[in-house]
């Protein structure tokens, strides 16, 4: 191929790849709308409509009244130019959702994780994935792309988990590559759970329109997720919101004196310290966090006392972060983030007292969704880039 073939052919692209992000980032528009926004002429924008349409990138998406009386076509991308797979791995439970290359969800499915092994927990995720892939009758080889959350720092090196203590043997080699072959060798990437609550957040709740952005992560574990101007930011390493290791001057009421399980603050802020800060107080039979919340709702004092301490704590974690990074939003999400109702009161009233950096502290909009939709995010974005490039290659 000659050098001017070459740069006719990279122009193309260009102006094809222009206009197929218009119409992502704005919806459908007629040639004459796209020729205006673009700068690009009239019969350029009609040919790249045309090789577009012809690779199944655009589709006619109706008409509208044009200019003189005239009616115009109206175009939009092709969502169904391909598929991607959103798979939250956590303690609790499993679940995966397929999306198609608009990020509307098709399917779902969300189960108990009652797996006591790493590779029954593994095995687990492809069985969820492939039940969400049946509902909306997608086969494996369609998907573009898989995104895949969990607890702990994934390290493509080694293709490794790092710090996912809630999940026995996460951190075993090829646990990931068994997901893909169970998916039939789709496209994996795998992602720090909180960052992914993060970016779903940004994009569909609570965050939306925030500068910088904060979600703290309170289930089984603490983490958080950063959102600076649209994008994650997971700092060098990919550990920047494993806040759960920050030393902190209080110990968990029944280990006063022990080492930390795990990160000091994560031992004081989550679900379990919910517990047995509950317990502590007299609160008496079988115990979770959720419980603990309800019977806060109803006045038990036992474990209002709990909320009170987890609200105090959590305002801790808030008033660290807002040190460093000074968001101007922090939403409250997780399974103690279904306590906001109780927890941001408390949180705001010990966050004045303590500092005078005080972002707006919100409950997540998407509750257990979260780390899902961050999921199908994080997919959409992979996949889109690519699904142009193989639709478009041979020319």
């Amino acid at each position: 191929m000659d050098e001017l073939t070459w740069n006719r052919q990279r122009l193309r692209s260009n102006n094809e790849r222009l206009l197929l992000d218009r119409l992502r980032a704005d919806g459908p528009a007629s040639r004459a709308q796209l020729a205006r926004d673009t700068g690009l002429s009239k019969p350029t924008v009609s040919h790249a409509l045309a090789a577009l349409e012809q690779h199944g990138l655009v589709r006619e998406a109706g008409k509208a009244a044009a200019e003189r009386g005239r009616i115009a076509l109206l175009y939009e991308p092709d969502p169904t130019a391909g598929y991607v797979l959103g798979i939250d791995v956590g303690r609790a439970r499993l679940r995966a959702a397929v999306a198609d290359l608009a990020g509307e969800v098709l399917a779902r499915t969300d189960v108990p994780n009652l797996e006591r092994t790493a590779t029954g927990v593994a095995d687990a995720a492809v069985r969820a994935a492939e039940s969400a892939l049946a509902a909306a009758e997608i086969p494996a080889e369609r998907v573009i792309h898989a995104a895949l959350g969990t607890p702990g720092v994934y390290d493509p090196e080694d293709g490794r988990v790092r710090y996912a203590v809630n999940l026995p043997g996460w951190g075993r080699t090829g646990l990931f590559d068994r997901i893909r072959r169970g998916l039939g060798g789709v496209e994996l990437s795998v992602h720090n759970d909180a960052n992914l609550a993060a970016l779903g957040e940004y994009a569909f709740g609570a965050g939306r329109g925030s500068r910088l952005f904060v979600y703290v992560l309170i289930g089984t574990g603490l983490g958080v997720g950063i959102v600076a101007n649209g994008e994650l930011f997971t700092g060098a390493h990919g550990a920047a919101g494993e806040v759960g290791f920050l030393p902190v001057s209080f110990t968990a009421p029944d280990v006063p004196g022990d080492p930390p399980r795990r990160g000091a603050l994560e031992e004081a802020v989550s679900a379990d310290a919910v517990v047995r800060a509950a317990r502590a107080a007299g609160l008496g039979g079988r115990l979770t966090a959720k419980r603990v919340f309800d019977e806060a709702r109803i006045g038990n004092a036992a474990a209002v006392t709990a909320v009170r301490q987890e609200g105090d704590r959590l305002a801790h974690v808030v008033a660290a972060i807002s040190a460093i990074l000074d968001p101007d939003t922090v939403v409250l999400g997780g399974g103690v983030g279904h306590g906001a109702d109780l927890l941001l009161g408390q949180v705001t009233e010990a966050l004045h007292k303590s500092t005078p950096l005080r972002p707006k502290v919100a409950q997540s909009l998407l509750g257990d969704d979260a780390v899902l939709l961050g999921a199908i995010t994080t997919a959409v974005r992979t996949a889109r880039p690519q699904v142009f490039d193989q639709r478009t290659a041979d020319r």
